[in-house]
């Protein structure tokens, strides 16, 4: 049945709508692990990005190339188990941060679990500034009331999005630039650990898309040939895949357009390499990088841009 892993989802969040709030996140905390375990237990092929890395961008593009082989639709993007219940053999996809809130107990399990251990791991990294001036905009515009809810029940000091400026968000210890290092050298490890797994950056997308989907579709053991792939690159550029999110193309409510007024709440923003140089003084983004040299693991690669 499609879409059921999304049904599930629902049930939870609208059995424990009516909770006060401490009940309610600590009530969705526990519910949302279960099952977000229980479909990384189902899956074959766990997909970790930190929101803003490129993930969604990512999908479409893996949605597009079996949507392009196997007469599919592509205006769902994949994050379960579309593919597989669309067509019996297809691969199911647990999509995750493997991290936050409810999603965190990936990272207990992903080296002691057998199971999981036998999935096969993609994980995305991403520039981790771009990221965390991404996140910003995404934070504070686009996350839903409910993830919002559950992500500031965590921290020790919590933010206000209406209230706080981007370089403040980005300084944050809890859920700007700092974090999003740990997040990175964290799952770095692990996917170095892993027994089947595939590092995949949005520079590498970005840099030269058709033979990124070369590489995941060796990963993914599926035969994609170069028409295909010229089309999903093509259904992926930057323009098109804005102009899809303009004209309510996807089914997917995180491509819904929120304010065509305002760019910055779109899901499409700018999709550069680099570009937090824009976002930051000169001065702003010199401590930045300080503090990218200085707590990430030099093995991913990232440098000053």
């Amino acid at each position: 049945m499609a879409g059921i892993q999304r049904k599930e989802r629902a049930l939870i969040l609208g059995a424990t709508a009516v909770l006060p709030a401490r009940l309610r996140v600590a009530s969705r905390h526990a519910a949302l692990s279960r099952w977000h375990l229980r479909i990384a237990s189902r899956a074959d092929v766990l997909f970790v990005r930190h929101p803003k890395t490129g993930g969604t961008w990512l999908r479409a593009l893996i949605t597009r190339l079996y949507a392009r082989k196997y007469g599919l639709p592509s205006d769902r993007v994949v994050r379960y188990d579309e593919l597989s219940s669309a067509r019996a053999g297809l691969p199911s996809f647990l999509t995750s941060s493997g991290y936050l809130s409810w999603e965190r107990p990936l990272v207990d399990r992903i080296t002691s679990d057998a199971t999981l251990r036998g999935k096969k791991l993609l994980f995305m990294p991403r520039h981790p500034i771009d990221v965390a001036t991404s996140w910003y905009n995404q934070f504070t515009k686009r996350t839903s009331a409910m993830k919002r809810e559950m992500l500031l029940a965590e921290m020790q000091s919590p933010i206000d999005r209406e209230t706080i400026d981007r370089m403040t968000f980005v300084r944050h210890e809890e859920i700007g630039l700092p974090h999003v290092i740990r997040y990175h050298n964290l799952w770095w490890k692990l996917a170095q650990q892993h027994p089947s797994a595939l590092v995949l950056s949005y520079e590498d997308l970005r840099g030269d898309t058709a033979g990124a989907l070369r590489r995941l579709a060796e990963f993914l053991e599926e035969d994609f040939d170069d028409d295909t792939i010229a089309d999903a690159v093509a259904f992926g550029s930057v323009d098109h895949m804005r102009g899809l999110e303009r004209d309510g193309y996807f089914k997917n409510k995180s491509l819904s357009l929120r304010d065509g007024s305002d760019p910055d709440t779109l899901k499409v923003r700018r999709a550069r390499v680099g570009g937090y140089l824009e976002d930051f003084t000169q001065e702003q983004a010199r401590e930045l990088e300080a503090m990218l040299a200085e707590r990430l693991d030099p093995a991913l690669g990232y440098k000053p841009s």
